[in-house]
């Protein structure tokens, strides 16, 4: 009776001798680790009853999984959703100054926190917060890693233990599963709701301040819903000066930090830390990378003595950005300051783009496409901005066959093609895509259209 021997993998030195002119000059330990990996998953599979691959195929592989371990793992993304702030696909994208400058402070030393005149130890990198001061009209500004640190720091300012007063409204979700509630417990505060879910008014607020309960007010604007009907809140100036004549500081969390009207191109006016500052806010706080239209950071603006405070907050440290992340944010202020935000800023110049224009591409899109149609459309702000707001839009209809396996081939095509489907079709929403990337859009429905065809 013959046994039949089963193939077996090549042994770890064999791999690598076959490797060895693909590898180039890298660390032979890091090398080693590697071909154990691919040594490990053809014995799994050749156990499996799969067929022995070539060497040079492993090799290739071993090669391969090398040259992947220092790719980033985030694949490009051309987003076609209509929604402009796709949390999903990492917010806003970054105009091309915030780029350049984070290229920059990435590719070699900078003058972080050293003083260029007396070659000693300076302030932290200052000038993303000194184009705060000067676009709100602020006394000083701070830059975090999230709005999320940027309120557990400003509310810290009560002091643990002490009570912060909010709004039974406003006691909101912010992402992620964090919940307003939960950033105050953690800051070591005590809430003290005030008013009801639909109607709060000053004298609410008035109540919780005249006996000590509260140390602190925080607003909380509604940036991610939206309630209508039979409700009531508090003028900002009014709740501002209350708030004063009992001694204690009012923050205010915008959340997505608009520094434009927004009303201008059509959509409901978004409030900006400028009018909120003007209102009395002692200290305001918003984001980096959603309306304001740059890298993740939280900002907060305001009162020159409450932020120094913050500054000595031990907890600052741990929430403050790189300097990548600082040089992106100065270059994307600095386009505001330079009046050049709307043509420069990918988030801007999606909402300012005029309707006809985006009719003029969807027809020269679909012309080229076998089957597609043009077609108009609603897009959102998206990114926990403006809820239930749209802008007319213009993009392509495909249909005719299976809708969800057309969007798959979309989505693991190169380019990546991320859409939506509504009616049985695949929707692509140029509102968000960039003009540049439309020959690439248009090849790539070519080729999954065939894929899938």
């Amino acid at each position: 009776m013959t046994s039949i021997s089963r193939p077996r993998p090549p042994s770890v030195e064999r791999l690598l001798a076959a490797a060895r002119l693909l590898l180039g000059e890298r660390e032979h330990a890091a090398v080693v680790e590697a071909a154990r990996e691919v040594v490990g998953g053809e014995r799994a599979r050749l156990r499996a009853g799969g067929s022995a691959t070539p060497l040079k195929d492993l090799a290739a592989a071993l090669a391969a999984r090398l040259e992947g371990y220092a790719e980033s793992g985030l694949v490009p993304v051309i987003n076609a959703t209509g929604v402009i702030l796709h949390t999903n696909l990492g917010r806003a994208p970054w105009p091309a100054a915030a780029i350049r400058a984070a290229i920059e402070a990435a590719s070699g030393p900078s003058l972080l926190e050293m003083d260029r005149a007396s070659g000693r130890r300076g302030s932290r990198f200052r000038a993303a917060e000194e184009h705060l001061v000067a676009l709100t009209g602020a006394e000083d500004a701070l830059v975090t890693n999230n709005n999320a640190a940027a309120v557990a720091l400003a509310v810290g300012l009560a002091g643990r233990g002490r009570g912060m007063a909010v709004a039974r409204g406003e006691l909101v979700e912010i992402g992620g599963g964090v919940r307003i509630p939960e950033v105050i417990r953690r800051a070591g505060l005590r809430l003290v709701e005030v008013g009801t879910t639909n109607r709060t008014r000053v004298a609410d607020y008035r109540e919780v301040l005249a006996d000590g309960r509260a140390a602190l007010v925080l607003r909380v604007h509604a940036s991610n819903f939206r309630m209508e009907g039979f409700v009531e809140a508090p003028d900002p100036a009014e709740l501002a000066a209350t708030a004063h004549a009992h001694g204690v500081p009012l923050v205010d969390d915008l959340g997505s930090g608009a520094l434009l009207d927004t009303a201008v191109y059509g959509l409901a006016h978004e409030p900006t830390p400028m009018e909120s500052l003007a209102a009395g806010a002692d200290l305001v706080t918003f984001s980096g990378d959603k309306l304001l239209g740059g890298p993740q950071a939280g900002l907060i603006v305001g009162r020159a003595h409450l932020i120094a405070r913050i500054r000595k907050d031990p907890l600052a440290r741990a929430a403050r950005p790189d300097k990548v992340t600082l040089a992106a944010l100065a270059a994307t202020l600095g386009l505001y300051r330079a009046g050049r935000a709307v043509a420069e800023i990918p988030v801007w110049r999606a909402i300012a783009t005029p309707v006809e224009a985006l009719e003029l591409r969807a027809r020269a899109l679909a012309a080229g496409i076998a089957g597609a149609r043009a077609i108009p459309l609603e897009a959102t702000v998206g990114g926990g901005s403006l809820p239930g707001e749209t802008l007319p839009s213009w993009g392509v209809a495909l249909s005719g066959r299976s809708a969800d396996r057309l969007l798959a081939r979309l989505r693991t095509g190169q380019p990546c093609i991320v859409g939506r489907i509504a009616d049985g079709a695949v929707i692509l929403d140029l509102r968000t895509v960039d003009p540049a990337d439309d020959p690439r859009l248009q090849a790539a429905i070519v080729a999954a259209l065939g894929a899938t065809g």
